[in-house]
């Protein structure tokens, strides 16, 4: 009589880099289908370029760059700030509140790879972000110095870290319902005052606290990068200082019920 051969659950399960990827396209579809998510992440920001860019009575001085050229490298910070935290704070606060990510973290795609397809997920998602947006903005006459596309790229990149640990550290924490009001305050609050479309050093004064935010930090990074082909050391330290404190926040803290 021949033996039965029970299939071990773990050979059996798709290797890992297969199951992280698979979560990170299923997450990017996800969130570009949900209607909020989408207003949030492309609607927005396109909105926000366009008006600054064009319109003339919003009283805003671009000093010797050109409306659009200057205005740009501050909305592709903003993108960041849309993906990497609003969008993905919402989502994985009512996943977490659903019960979604305790049942994910028992199976073979476990805690870690659920983190990197949400990591892979929100990159996804940028990088439509800045197709879209970059593309918007050429078509308004934008040129960006091509010596700041690789820094302004590492920087979004870094942005991008940050803001996803808040994201994590917000998500992780506090209710769903109180997520989406603050993730949505916060994205408000940050474009009105937090130096990512207008420089801190033109808010007055709440300028001082723009720029030690990290979405000054951004701000200023990535117009430096795009406008003068320069990476400014102070922004980007303050950058890379709040991503570290953030995600050790984030490790620290987050419940996954």
């Amino acid at each position: 009589m021949n033996d039965v051969v029970v299939p071990d659950a773990t050979h059996a399960a798709a290797p890992a880099a297969r199951r992280i990827l698979t979560q990170a396209l299923f997450e990017t579809r996800t969130l570009l289908r949900n209607g909020e998510q989408l207003l949030v992440s492309i609607i927005l920001p396109t909105l926000v370029l366009i008006g600054m860019a064009t319109a003339p009575f919003l009283g805003f001085d671009p000093g010797d760059a050109s409306r659009i050229d200057f205005t740009a490298p501050g909305v592709l910070a903003l993108a960041v700030v849309s993906s990497a935290f609003t969008s993905q704070a919402i989502a994985t606060a009512f996943d977490r509140r659903n019960g979604v990510l305790r049942l994910l973290a028992t199976t073979p795609l476990g805690r870690g790879g659920l983190l990197a397809g949400k990591a892979l997920a929100v990159l996804g998602v940028l990088l439509v972000q800045v197709v879209v947006l970059s593309g918007v903005a050429v078509l308004l006459g934008w040129r960006p110095d091509p010596a700041g596309i690789l820094p302004a790229a590492g920087i979004l990149l870094l942005g991008t870290a940050c803001f996803t640990a808040l994201a994590m550290l917000l998500a992780g924490t506090v209710r769903a319902e109180g997520v989406l009001a603050v993730a949505n305050l916060v994205w408000i609050l940050l474009v009105v005052g937090g130096g990512l479309v207008v420089p801190p050093d033109r808010l007055g004064p709440v300028g001082p606290l723009a720029a030690a935010l990290p979405s000054g930090a951004l701000g200023d990074a990535t117009r430096a990068a795009l406008l003068d082909g320069a990476v400014p050391v102070a922004p980007v330290l303050i950058l890379l200082g709040w991503t570290t404190a953030l995600t050790l926040l984030a490790t620290r803290l987050f419940r996954w019920s």
